[in-house]
């Protein structure tokens, strides 16, 4: 077994090589302090190679979890502990600081809030949301150590949470909840995955940019800016979804102008020239 100086220097290798894409001193230096068997439950843990299936680690040294893989959470339902790169990523974009509020919708098993924990630092606090019971129970039992994060299992779309300067959507939307542009603070940003009926999975050609897409919203007052950050493919937001959205985020992906995006609009008054995505009482925007 390994002592807790291999796996302090493991954590640090690993913290950089995730971080690489996206460099970030404090994205880094979290992910080298938390500990992420302690979220995954006893070893061998269930890695991911492909849409339902899932290879065994050979064993139970937490060795095999430092690297840039998706580890089964409920392996039955495809859900999984989200690839490192990929949230390192992310919290790069999202930036907290130390003292802010982080609500993260779609806690999982706390992994990802505990990075969000450490980010923010024993002056801030995170409030963690999230849907399937059985997982929030796991969350709320790991994160015992941390006073500064709250577990709450509900709606994402619907509990209540103080305002927040970070809110970090961990599943596939088709539009933003009201009550997450409501309690974004001023300054406060949102990351949100915008996802296709089949968003969940891996394409076949590849082709992840025409089934989903992660903005990064920010509240300026009343305004709303927005920038795609990313493609994306994850499980999909209970609560969050709705038809016409999904129908008009599927036909805006196919014109491939995600990138020109720079607003968000809770109207859908805008005039379609000016409109990436345009649905039922809100609207992306190219101005």
């Amino acid at each position: 077994m390994r002592n807790e100086d291999e796996l302090l220097a493991i954590r640090a290798a690993y913290a950089k090589k995730v971080t690489a894409g996206a460099p970030d001193a404090a994205v880094e230096s979290a992910f080298a302090r938390v500990r992420r068997e302690d979220f995954l439950g006893p070893g061998p843990w269930a890695r991911f190679a492909a849409m339902n299936h899932y290879v065994p680690t050979p064993d139970a040294d937490p060795a095999h979890l430092y690297d840039d893989s998706l580890f089964g959470l409920v392996p039955e339902r495809g859900l999984n502990n989200g690839q490192p790169s990929w949230h390192a990523f992310l919290l790069a974009q999202a930036k907290p600081t130390p003292g802010e509020h982080i609500v993260h919708i779609g806690t999982g098993s706390g992994y990802y809030t505990a990075i969000m924990a450490e980010m923010v630092g024993s002056a801030g606090r995170v409030t963690g949301i999230e849907f399937d019971e059985n997982l929030a129970a796991r969350a709320k039992a790991n994160l015992a150590p941390y006073n500064d994060v709250k577990v709450v299992a509900g709606d994402g779309t619907t509990a209540p949470f103080d305002a927040a300067d970070v809110i970090y959507i961990n599943a596939g939307a088709t539009r933003p909840a009201d009550t997450w542009l409501d309690r974004l603070s001023d300054k406060g940003r949102l990351i949100i995955p915008l996802t296709t009926a089949d968003g969940f999975g891996l394409p076949d050609d590849g082709n992840f940019a025409a089934r989903g897409a992660v903005f990064l919203i920010d509240r300026r007052g009343d305004a709303f800016g927005a920038k795609w950050i990313s493609p994306v493919a994850v499980f999909p937001c209970a609560g969050a979804r709705d038809k016409a959205s999904e129908q008009a985020l599927a036909a805006a992906l196919k014109t491939g102008r995600r990138s020109e995006v720079t607003r968000l609009y809770r109207t859908d008054s805008i005039p379609d020239e000016r409109a990436f995505l345009k649905a039922p009482g809100w609207c992306l925007a190219y101005s």
